[in-house]
């Protein structure tokens, strides 16, 4: 039986190195609900002191190129941070008032879609973004 690696252990796993801040925000965004910059360095602050933004981007960087977490970036909002990684999950968005939440795959295995031309690609995963109005705001 092999336990859940600790935060400490897949930060070293990716060949990153282990701070107290990388672990919070590992810890932060993997808490969250796709959240942004301000909202991850606030929330990292809280648990470790004082981080710069810089500090907490570049952090999120190596993070994301170590596929610890996922950036999106639904049209014209910032990036959005989340921590389930590994699947070829998709997003729905309010247009009104920005909440994003997962959406499993369209149809089937991963990338869960097939183009209609790949145009020669090999394709190992799609991008969908559902637009549309959250609950709330559909009852405003």
């Amino acid at each position: 039986m092999s336990a859940t690696p600790t935060p400490a252990e897949e930060l070293r796993g990716a060949g990153l190195r282990v701070t107290a801040a990388r672990v919070a925000l590992l810890e932060t965004v993997r808490g969250g609900d796709h959240l942004g910059v301000e909202m991850i360095a606030s929330r990292v602050r809280d648990r470790v002191g004082h981080i710069s933004v810089q500090a907490v981007y570049e952090a999120l960087n190596a993070l994301t190129a170590a596929g610890l977490v996922r950036r999106i970036e639904p049209a014209g909002s910032p990036a959005l941070y989340e921590g389930r990684v590994g699947d070829n999950h998709h997003h729905v968005v309010c247009r009104s008032c920005g909440t994003v939440a997962d959406v499993d795959c369209a149809v089937g295995h991963a990338p869960c879609l097939d183009a209609s031309d790949d145009h020669g690609f090999r394709i190992d995963e799609a991008e969908v973004v559902f637009w549309g109005l959250c609950p709330a705001c559909s009852r405003s």
